[in-house]
């Protein structure tokens, strides 16, 4: 379903009991998260959607986009509301992360708790000093690839699947699986370049305003803060993860081992069985 809020319609997907204590699932678009996922995390009512510019939410232009990543928070905060959620657990993976990150800084009411999955503390660009970077060799061999036709479902399936493979880390790859969700974002976006792009890269966030910094914030985060990462994510490698943990007051690391970005099919015992645990 589309949602109004904050002056543009986000695409909503929903599923459990709306009884049930709610969580909201931030990615770039709703299909960052599986429905295998979303129906193993029983006794919640979880709630995904696709960000400005991605999926079947309000398109305008991913490449130069009029509004900033507070304009994304607010979005969210604005959807906690319109969907009368009340107090929300928040679960934000990759870029995503900043939206989260800043969903409970600024919006600390609604935040019941906070779990940040494969993201860092700073917006994108140069890092800090202390913050391990990019793995560039990985870089050079995911980015320095042709791009695909965004047009051509096929081609497009077949990049986002080597691009999952050199994310993976050893124990995280699912062709299967990789397939199956570079072809769901594909089939609910609209078939131009630029949309594409967004939805399977987030492009926007290499163009929208970040700024103020929010990592000097982090210790005023007061929700119950879960932080789940892999320790062979070569984009945001682990140690960003570790920074968090330790500047989010309170905060609990889990450490996948041999995985990279996200949370693939072999780690879902373990995240469903952390996350159930978390957002009681």
């Amino acid at each position: 379903m589309r949602t109004e809020v904050n002056g543009v319609k986000l695409w909503v997907e929903t599923s459990g009991n709306p009884a049930d204590p709610p969580l909201l699932l931030i990615g770039v678009t709703a299909s960052t998260w599986p429905e295998e996922l979303c129906t193993a995390l029983t006794g919640r009512y979880v709630v995904r959607y696709d960000l400005r510019d991605a999926g079947q939410s309000t398109f305008a232009d991913p490449d130069a986009p009029s509004y900033g990543l507070r304009d994304l928070v607010t979005d969210a905060s604005a959807l906690i509301v319109s969907l009368g959620l009340g107090r929300t657990h928040v679960v934000g993976m990759g870029v995503g992360g900043f939206v989260a990150q800043l969903l409970a800084l600024d919006h600390p009411e609604q935040v019941a708790s906070l779990t940040l999955t494969s993201t860092r503390p700073v917006a994108p660009g140069p890092v800090d000093s202390d913050l391990p970077d990019h793995d560039a060799t990985v870089m050079k061999q995911v980015f320095g690839r042709p791009r695909p036709d965004w047009s051509d479902r096929g081609a497009v399936v077949d990049y986002m699947t080597a691009s999952a493979k050199l994310m993976a880390g050893s124990r995280g790859f699912d062709e299967q699986d990789a397939r199956l969700a570079a072809g769901a974002v594909f089939d609910r976006t609209a078939p131009t370049a630029k949309a594409q792009q967004a939805s399977h890269l987030g492009t926007m966030f290499a163009a929208i305003d970040c700024r103020p910094r929010w990592r000097e914030r982090l210790g005023e985060i007061e929700a119950p803060t879960l932080v789940i990462h892999g320790d062979e994510d070569p984009f945001f490698p682990h140690g960003n993860a570790e920074v968090l943990a330790a500047e989010i007051p309170g905060a609990t690391l889990l450490t996948l081992t041999g995985i990279g970005q996200g949370v693939p099919r072999v780690t879902w015992p373990t995240v469903v069985d952390a996350l159930l645990r978390h957002t009681t």
